[in-house]
């Protein structure tokens, strides 16, 4: 199993707009990096779901539903999008000073590559993301 964190604006689709969904095309990304990490998630694949520009903060989680695809939103085959749904929401979010403030977590892409839509998490970084968020470390692996 991977890990993966995405980001969204909040403005623009909430965490709760995205549960009412059930599910999303994870779509419009135009990064090369962020393009390979949608090729690279398998479905069951772990993903952190994270409020950018306002909010900054890590307040679900996700699973891949389906694995990458051409993005719809274009015809430029470079392109690829996911299928996500939601999984569970944190107890409490995680926010963007906290990451950056724990010795495990300041090492993130979310931190180092800050402009990364699509990132790769470590499992270290994911169960220590799960603790800070109040969640169970462990509960959600196969």
């Amino acid at each position: 199993m991977n890990y993966w964190l995405v980001k969204s604006e909040p403005v623009k689709y909430p965490w709760d707009k995205f549960v009412k969904d059930g599910q999303a095309c994870w779509d419009g990304v135009r990064n090369y990096a962020a393009r390979n990490n949608l090729r690279a998630m398998k479905k069951g694949d772990l993903v952190l779901y994270y409020h950018s520009n306002e909010g900054l903060d890590i307040v679900g989680i996700a699973k891949v539903k389906t694995e990458s695809y051409q993005d719809p939103t274009t015809e430029e085959t470079a392109w690829l999008a996911v299928d996500l749904v939601p999984f569970k929401k944190l107890k409490k979010s995680v926010t963007l000073p906290v990451v950056k403030s724990d010795a495990l977590l300041k090492e993130m892409q979310l931190v180092k590559l800050s402009r990364l839509s699509v990132a790769a998490v470590t499992k270290e970084q994911f169960d220590r993301v799960l603790e800070l968020g109040g969640d169970v470390v462990g509960l959600y692996r196969k």
